[in-house]
């Protein structure tokens, strides 16, 4: 800024304007010296009237001295009074912005109390009735430089105060803000579409209704949550998609609840109107069925768009009735995508979430997935998200018992999202913030919120009474016309359409339906897109099919050496260096090979055969255990390292990301992953085990019953940390049982390995054989460092997974106990075996539980078919563990004679006891039962 003469600074200090409005006229001031014509004809005047300073005096001190007594500049209407008025002016600017969302004619049913906004009142700043015909200097705001007071006014209560309310000031990147404002307000909150443009915006929404009003009537009572009241959704999906099209996006993955998906799938997607009858009629042969399906309104799709800019294609995710917990797994789904086209940025492929309103301020993964919005190992280049905002809820919700917030979206801010709330009852405005949103995604692929404040014209779904609850505003709702009628009438009026033309569109949107034409106006039936990968080989894998892990010896050497090679200088934390230099000498076959050994070789043998391989978890770079090291660091200034990314220069990816402190989110994104890309090795690993438990929705809703449900192939796999060692209830248990409750029709693979070749074979076969089926690693914690859980280069080079191993020298004929177990009590029994000389126990560990290894177990087993003491041993709980759920395949093998016995803690309500010294207590109590010892007395 141009330094300002002291008679200025001097004028500044004795004027109650001086402090935090001098900046202001310092501003015009500045504009003055470069160019007088630029600033208005009375600051111009005042400017002009300073007089001239010294040289050695243009720039005034830090601290200015006592003012000395000068003559007045200017007219006194021309200093002070004009001065704070002007700057009034733009603080007025400054709060429409602000708050003028508050006052915004939002809801279309006129029920929202609406508080004044004192800071909107241009006497809070001033300004009266005698200013209006004042031209003051409009500073930012976008449009002359000089405005009279009610025209400012009138473009500010057009642009902010209508049936668009904007947040967007919380956003403190500058460009980021000018960018919206300029938006916003440079038509001048004029924002009438085109004759074609509108009738075309008719259409669609008849479209809408129609659908809604035809299912109404041909089937009544059924569910179909339907979108009467946010019509306005259709033609803003239209927007986004047609749109997204010249932008040059590729792919749209839509992620939706209940609420009009019935209407997305056929106005947007394109799905056949017969299907969906037959749907609703139950007409869908069973002998056609696989697994047990779902109810429609959770049902996915995907087509292919026509756009102006070329062929989009459209996913629709499936969707458990746990609403929001299909937002990170379109998220995933979405990385996936832009992983396998190369689209770094997410100008490509993008994702669009559309939310209830109650859902997205109340359920915490929303919350979650925001976070991971600009996360670098999450981030899709920002989403859009589509709030269709009932003011309800579930039908008997109060807005005041749902959240704590002004709007359902303030989540949003936390992300410094930009929140445009539109009223569904003007679909113009609606399509003009859809315009602003996508356009602002995609200049800052950031995340961006359009808030369709509407209504449900019937309740929480068709068979509900919401008048019971509701009575005021179903009562409003019953009179409230629809908005294809308020809309139909303002098109009749402005001449674009005629008398009747609504309902001659009607009649033909009818008619389509009754012929089962496809209703999406612009699907591109039999389009050749490379959109989606060729799931056909996985289709007939089998989990015990046959395959190769195994890799020669120059290989697993020349890996090994390259998975510790770190570039010159790079200065290695003392613990690590001693951790590589034994990688070294384990590739060397100098040493046992450890579980980090094993587990990073089979990754790099994956990459450098052209399988990508990603990994996330709270601590997966390092480890939890400090045990892995894919990623190293420099003592010296920080920098990172990962050598399995410089493996070979035409190796796959390798991706492993420490992950932010979420379950339930991270855990979806990754089955959305997985869901999107079978030629790669998925995994997300928990920090302990039991973190599991607040992902279970996502255990639960897609993970163990996706295929069954919707027929999704996934092999992502799960690393659960589980053992007994001590460390309490909330780190011992990985809750087995829970996953072999669920296990059923061959729906995933739990696996419980006992040293890392088995380890290392069973990543390898994960992700070799033609089989996609999600994989339950039970993985360990002290095992990592057991001086007896080691293993030989050749058990990577010559072995495999084995589902069972067998015990390694056992005589039948003189064994009188076997032992069968799973997981680390094993080395616990091993070392109290050898330890007592006991030679006739015989331990048999099953290293997968589910499947169940029928063929394996028999030849493990049946040679002891005369030892008639059989126990099944385990370290958790009886009611947990494998116990209850293993038991039945356990009791078909056995033979003549024998009987199945159990050994363990007894049934518990904790998964462990917190006491250290009472955990030893009952660690050496039940492995004395299991090998026939006398049980110690404590």
């Amino acid at each position: 800024m141009n330094a300002i003469p002291r008679s200025l600074s001097d004028w500044l200090q004795s004027s109650p304007l001086y402090g935090a409005n001098a900046p202001y006229v310092e501003d015009l001031y500045a504009r003055y010296r470069r160019d007088p014509t630029a600033v208005p004809a009375h600051w111009r005047k005042f400017f002009d009237s300073l007089p001239p300073e010294p040289v050695a005096a243009v720039v005034a001190p830090a601290v200015a001295p006592p003012p000395s007594p000068r003559p007045a500049a200017a007219p006194a209407a021309l200093t002070a009074v004009s001065v704070e008025k002007q700057v009034g002016v733009l603080r007025l600017i400054n709060y429409y912005r602000v708050r003028g969302h508050q006052v915004a004619d939002l809801d279309p049913l006129g029920l929202a109390r609406r508080d004044p906004v004192p800071d909107l009142d241009p006497a809070t700043h001033g300004l009266g009735e005698e200013d209006l015909d004042t031209v003051f200097n409009t500073g930012s705001l976008y449009g002359p430089s000089e405005m009279r007071l009610a025209d400012i006014l009138e473009l500010l209560r057009r642009v902010y105060t209508e049936t668009v309310g904007a947040e967007y000031m919380h956003i403190t990147d500058t460009a980021q803000k000018r960018w919206i404002q300029e938006r916003l307000e440079g038509d001048r909150g004029r924002r009438e579409l085109p004759a074609p443009e509108r009738r075309r915006l008719l259409e669609r929404l008849i479209a809408a209704e129609g659908l809604e009003r035809y299912l109404h009537t041909r089937y009544v009572g059924q569910k179909r949550f339907s979108l009467e009241g946010g019509e306005s959704l259709i033609p803003l999906l239209d927007e986004l998609i047609l749109r997204g099209g010249t932008h040059a996006l590729r792919e749209v993955v839509i992620g939706m609840a209940h609420r009009g998906r019935l209407n997305v799938l056929m106005n947007i997607l394109g799905k056949s109107p017969e299907e969906l009858f037959a749907e609703f009629e139950g007409r869908v042969p069973l002998g056609e069925l696989e697994g047990s399906g779902d109810v429609k309104y959770h049902q996915g799709f995907s087509a292919d768009a026509r756009t102006p800019g070329g062929i989009v294609h459209l996913a629709l995710a499936f969707n458990p009735s746990h609403l929001e917990i299909v937002g990170p797994v379109v998220e995933g789904s979405v990385r996936a995508r832009q992983q396998r086209r190369g689209d770094r940025d997410g100008d490509q492929v993008m994702p669009i979430l559309i939310h209830g309103d109650a859902a997205f301020a109340g359920q915490g993964v929303v919350m979650e997935n925001f976070n991971m919005s600009q996360a670098r190992g999450f981030t899709t280049g920002g989403t859009v998200h589509v709030v269709v905002n009932n003011q309800i809820g579930f039908t008997t919700s109060n807005p005041l018992d749902s959240r704590s917030t002004l709007y359902c979206t303030d989540v949003a801010k936390m992300v410094q999202a930009p929140i445009f709330h539109v009223n569904g009852d003007d679909p113009e405005a609606v399509i003009f913030v859809t315009r602003v949103a996508l356009d602002f995604r995609m200049a800052f692929h950031k995340d961006v919120v359009v808030d369709l404040v509407c209504y449900r014209r019937h309740g929480h779904n068709e068979a509900d009474e919401p008048a019971v609850t509701q009575p005021v505003m179903y009562r409003r709702i019953r009179e409230h016309p629809t908005v294809c009628q308020l809309y139909g009438e303002r098109l009749r009026a402005d001449g674009i359409v005629g008398a009747g033309e609504s309902d001659r569109i009607l009649e033909r949107y009818r008619q389509a339906l009754e012929h089962n034409e496809v209703l999406s106006p612009y699907c591109a039936a039999g389009s050749a897109t490379h959109a989606q990968v060729d799931w056909r080989p996985y289709f007939e894998g089998r989990w015990d099919q046959p395959v190769d892990t195994s890799l020669p010896l120059e290989r697993v050497r020349a890996l090994g050496e390259a998975m510790v090679r770190v570039p010159p200088g790079f200065e290695l934390h003392p613990r690590v260096q001693r951790i590589v230099e034994d990688r070294r000498k384990m590739a060397a076959g100098a040493l046992p090979v450890d579980w980090g050994f094993a587990e990073n070789l089979a990754y790099a043998s994956l990459v450098t055969a052209g399988h990508q391989v990603r990994l996330s978890g709270q601590d997966s770079g390092r480890g939890t255990f400090f045990h892995r090291h894919a990623v190293l660091y420099n003592q010296v200034d920080g920098t990172d390292h990962t050598p399995l990314q410089h493996l070979d220069p035409e190796q796959a990816h390798f991706i492993v990301i420490d992950s932010l402190l979420s379950e339930e989110a991270v855990l979806a994104f990754e089955y959305g992953y997985a869901t999107a890309e079978p030629r790669g090795l998925t995994i997300w690993e928990a920090q302990f085990g039991d973190f599991a438990n607040v992902a279970q929705v996502v255990i639960d809703q897609f993970i163990s019953s996706g295929e069954a449900k919707w027929q999704r192939l996934c092999g992502l796999t799960l690393f659960l940390p589980h053992g007994f060692e001590g460390q309490g209830p909330e780190h011992s248990s990985a809750r087995l049982e829970r996953f072999l409750q669920l296990c059923a029709e061959y729906n995933m693979q739990v696996c419980v390995p006992t040293t890392p070749a088995q380890m290392f074979h069973l990543l390898r076969r994960q992700q070799l054989r033609p089989y996609r089926k999600p994989l339950v690693v039970m993985t360990p914690k002290s095992l990592l460092r057991h001086r007896l859980s080691v293993s030989s280069l050749e058990d990577l080079t010559g072995g495999r997974f084995r589902c069972v191993i067998p015990p390694a020298q056992a005589d039948p004929a003189a064994t009188r106990r076997v032992v069968l177990c799973a997981g680390k009590v094993y080395y616990d029994l091993e070392e109290e075996r050898q330890r007592a000389g006991l030679d006739q126990v015989a331990i048999i560990r099953l290293e997968q539980l589910y499947p169940f290894p029928h063929e394996e177990f028999a030849a493990a087993f049946d040679p002891f078919a005369g030892v008639s003491e059989v126990v099944w041993c385990q370290e958790e709980p009886r009611n947990q563990g494998a116990w209850y759920q293993s038991q039945h395949h356990l009791f078909g093998h056995l033979h003549p004679g024998q009987r199945l016995h159990y050994a363990g803690r007894p049934a518990s309500a904790s998964p462990a006891t917190g006491y250290f010294q009472l955990h030893l207590r009952q660690q050496r109590r039940l492995v004395a039962e299991a090998l026939g010892l006398p049980v110690p007395r404590e």
